[in-house]
């Protein structure tokens, strides 16, 4: 059945090929939806299913709702959508809730025989109060009604994707293994936050997009505070370095509304921004001064789901555990902007072309750097394929920290792939204002990189070097001899 409205749906294309597939698959179904706060998963399925010719229905959780307050809200959307808005006895419990619903969804089939029914539970986290048995009674209503009518086509969606992968996915009571889909909603890519910025009347080059993106880590709704009429520079000015700014005051909002111990997460997050190429989890645990256990594991691994953070074991390294780093740009960008500077921020703000005069100072290029670094992993498969290579390539890191007092020389890979092919390719990343050079110290930093590479990893397999680079390649000797292939923002934006 066609949707007539996706048109405002900027980009998501895999996304809405999925929603398709599960909306006519013929046989009910059971969705589940989630990705951090501000991401686009309400607007998404809102769009895709609302105002079609399907039966939408759509409730949502209230933060820290007391039951009665829940249940009177569900009953009133009840109303809304199959009552043209007469709000039935509002339950006051959830299988009252559930089965008011059923019964209505029960005599839909007299008027509309054919019709999908969309039941769209959204915030659904916030819905579970405490003894609300509210997992319980889906967990019947879904096994014993819903799953039975072909038309039904269940969506639960939630910002706490924690709570949503453990108690719904990955569920080992009676919704266990009931879940037929699983979307997991992230932020544009920059080709998506390109369009998104054209759809709002930008006029901006792939260069300045990146700077968008390096500071907003392409979140729709952060994206959305833009003003087309200003030019970049003055947008940051505006919602990053202004009184009380948008993305100052959003960091503490959308940890809260994710988290429950909030000050924890925020302690790793802040432990992990000052080593922006990674800690491992002996070196974290150690500076967190807490013994390792399941609780920090947790919280942790509720952080990649997120997206905040990535773990990751550096090529070669399996026997020395487990990594962290933050991949977030809008968190590395509050950490190494809006955090130190929050009592201004607080106060009275910063004015106008603070972010112009910052430009190009070392912390600036410090941060841009590893930003773009953060970017460049969020789009490993682009650079695979601008490269060439198998999208099945594994992509990782590297590193080798000489032991003190050592003469050893130490190394560093921004990102490499270990290749189907018997190869691997290392890869160089530069984020600069224009075209890099590689002048004769850098061609011989680069070629004791690659030995110390083969000799550290006792690797047999051939090698090629790959630079990214923002702002291109100026030829030079040195640069005909090492690089391989160069890839540039223009081949990041593909889709």
């Amino acid at each position: 059945m066609a949707i007539k409205n996706t048109r405002n749906i900027i980009g998501r294309e895999k996304e809405k090929q999925k929603l398709s597939q599960f909306l006519n698959s013929g046989k009910a179904e059971f969705m589940v939806v989630y990705g951090r706060r501000r991401i686009g998963k309400t607007y998404l399925i809102r769009q895709y299913f609302e105002n079609s010719k399907n039966l939408f229905f759509n409730a949502t959780g209230m933060k820290e709702g007391k039951l009665e307050d829940q249940t009177k809200h569900f009953s009133e959307q009840i109303g809304r959508s199959f009552f043209n808005g007469m709000t039935p006895k509002a339950g006051t419990s959830w299988e009252e809730v559930f089965k008011l619903l059923t019964d209505v969804i029960e005599q839909t089939k007299k008027i509309y025989k054919t019709k999908k029914i969309v039941l769209f539970l959204d915030e659904f986290p916030w819905m579970a109060s405490k003894n609300s048995k509210l997992l319980e009674t889906l967990d019947y209503y879904w096994n014993q009604h819903w799953s039975n009518d072909d038309r039904i086509k269940l969506i639960i969606c939630g910002s706490s994707a924690s709570w949503i992968i453990d108690k719904i996915i990955y569920n080992k009571g009676g919704l266990h293994n009931r879940v037929t889909y699983t979307l997991q909603l992230e932020p544009f890519t920059l080709g998506e936050t390109r369009k998104f910025l054209s759809h709002l009347g930008f006029k901006i080059n792939h260069r300045q997009v990146t700077q968008v993106y390096m500071i907003t880590g392409g979140v729709p709704h952060y994206l959305a505070q833009l003003n087309s009429n200003a030019s970049i520079d003055q947008n940051i000015d505006e919602i990053a370095f202004s009184k009380n700014s948008f993305l100052f005051s959003e960091f503490d909002k959308l940890f809260s509304s994710l988290f429950d111990d909030v000050e924890a997460y925020l302690n790793i997050l802040k432990i992990l921004a000052a080593q922006p190429l990674g800690m491992g989890q002996a070196a974290l645990f150690e500076t967190l001064k807490i013994p390792k256990g399941q609780g920090t594991l947790s919280k942790l691994k509720s952080l990649e789901i997120c997206g905040f953070i990535m773990s990751f074991t550096p090529y070669g390294h399996k026997e020395k555990g487990t990594y962290y780093k933050i991949i977030d740009e809008y968190t590395l960008f509050y950490f190494a902007w809006l955090a130190p500077l929050g009592n201004i921020l607080s106060s009275k703000g910063l004015g106008q072309h603070y972010w112009e005069k910052r430009k190009l100072t070392p912390e600036w290029r410090a941060w841009s750097g590893y930003a773009f670094e953060s970017l460049c992993h969020k789009h490993s498969m682009h650079i695979a394929q601008a490269l060439g290579i198998s999208a099945s390539s594994v992509p990782g890191t590297w590193r080798y920290i000489p032991k003190k007092n050592s003469t050893d020389q130490g190394a560093q890979i921004d990102l490499l792939f270990d290749r189907d092919d018997d190869a691997i390719t290392l890869c160089e990343i530069k984020y600069t204002e224009s075209p890099f050079s590689i002048d004769k110290a850098y061609a011989k930093n680069l070629t004791q990189k690659m030995e110390v590479f083969r000799e550290r990893t006792k690797t047999t397999k051939q090698l090629f070097l790959a630079l990214i680079s923002a702002a291109g390649l100026k030829k030079s000797i040195y640069s005909e001899e090492l690089v391989n292939h160069l890839v540039t923002l223009d081949h990041l934006f593909i889709d």
